[in-house]
């Protein structure tokens, strides 16, 4: 065959390693998205999903998008303070979200209003919302309190997807704590924040790639019953696990299930005219970073890096000339880790339980 008749002979520099990855500057990988679903400065965005995606809606909200808050912090609070309350870090006050299985019942809560003193958690004479502990950090005085206070929850969010326009979730986690008689997924193990582990009743459980297809047409299904033409943008986090209960060694767990979620949220982005992939992920781990975009620790995402992902996406979307300036960095807040860039991680806590 006539070399200049290949089907590899007509394709771009992007399409070979060593002139698309290898050559370039790894802080300059950041043409290859084109979104498929676009955003402007009006457009209505939801940010939801875990640690990584608390610099998505920071960003956005620096380009000037307009970022849904459904339970916006009381003027007199400190940033700080107000962040450790589960305030401002994404469209309501759910905290991180890491599974797609806790979206899906979350959404589901939001759309039948169902709260349920089962699951409330206790420690110390204070209980605790099970399904976003950290949210109140200090606790509450009753389970009455608790209640009441998820209820307004839910129909603050009810009312913010009804605007919606765009969800943005980033998948963290495949590894998850359910509770065995009622199937629901925790956002943390219990016994780490509040509560007490019952190994009779709470089962480790990995997502596998047909659940997390399923969890993901679920949610989108779900979206779409509170806004019929609500868009999705998926992204995956590239911050290894903390810590894992599958057994494996935690790195090998980790590529297991940072692997399961891209092919999940790239499968489903290329079947659905309304849903977009963005690449956080393979921005931040190409292998021509060398380890560049992790701090000391290798888990920790640099700024650096978070600057970079996000200066990619504004870029795609034509927002990068509304972008703020990047802040300066401020001493993280309660609840907040240093090496973290100030976002806030409950599963950072299971640090506690290392030997």
């Amino acid at each position: 065959m006539d070399p200049m008749t290949h089907p590899y002979s007509d394709l771009p520099p992007e399409a070979f390693w060593r002139s698309g990855v290898a050559e370039v500057d790894p802080a300059a990988l950041t043409s290859f998205y084109v979104p498929k679903v676009k955003i402007g400065p009006q457009t209505r965005i939801a940010t939801a999903g875990s640690c990584f995606a608390q610099h998505i809606g920071r960003a956005l909200r620096g380009a000037g998008v307009a970022v849904l808050d459904a339970e916006p912090a009381p003027v007199a609070l400190p940033e700080a303070t107000a962040r450790a309350f589960g305030y401002g870090l994404f469209s309501g006050r759910y905290g991180n979200i890491y599974t797609v299985r806790q979206l899906v019942q979350l959404l589901q809560d939001v759309q039948t209003g169902e709260v349920s003193e089962a699951f409330v958690w206790e420690k110390a004479g204070r209980f605790y919302d099970a399904l976003r502990p950290g949210v109140e950090a200090l606790g509450m005085d009753s389970p009455e309190e608790v209640l009441f206070l998820r209820r307004a929850h839910l129909a603050a969010l009810g009312r913010m997807l009804a605007e919606a326009e765009v969800f943005v979730f980033t998948l963290g986690l495949t590894e998850a704590w359910i509770d065995r008689p009622t199937g629901r997924v925790f956002q943390t193990c219990p016994g780490v924040i509040a509560g007490q582990f019952d190994p009779a009743r709470h089962v480790f459980h990995n997502f596998t790639l047909p659940e997390l297809r399923a969890d993901l047409q679920l949610a989108f299904d779900l979206l779409r019953g509170f806004r019929k033409r609500m868009r999705m943008i998926l992204t995956v986090s590239p911050v290894p696990l903390t810590a894992t209960a599958s057994g494996a060694h935690v790195l090998p767990a980790t590529m297991h299930s940072k692997a399961v979620l891209r092919v999940a949220a790239g499968e489903f982005a290329g079947a659905h005219r309304g849903v977009d992939y963005f690449p956080s992920y393979e921005l931040v781990t190409n292998p021509a970073a060398r380890g560049r975009f992790f701090e000391a620790n290798q888990r920790s995402v640099t700024a650096e890096a978070v600057q970079m992902v996000m200066g990619a996406f504004l870029a795609a979307q034509g927002l990068a000339e509304a972008a703020a300036p990047s802040p300066e960095a401020t001493p993280p807040g309660p609840g907040e880790d240093a090496e973290e860039g100030g976002v806030i991680c409950e599963d950072l806590l299971l640090e506690a339980f290392s030997r």
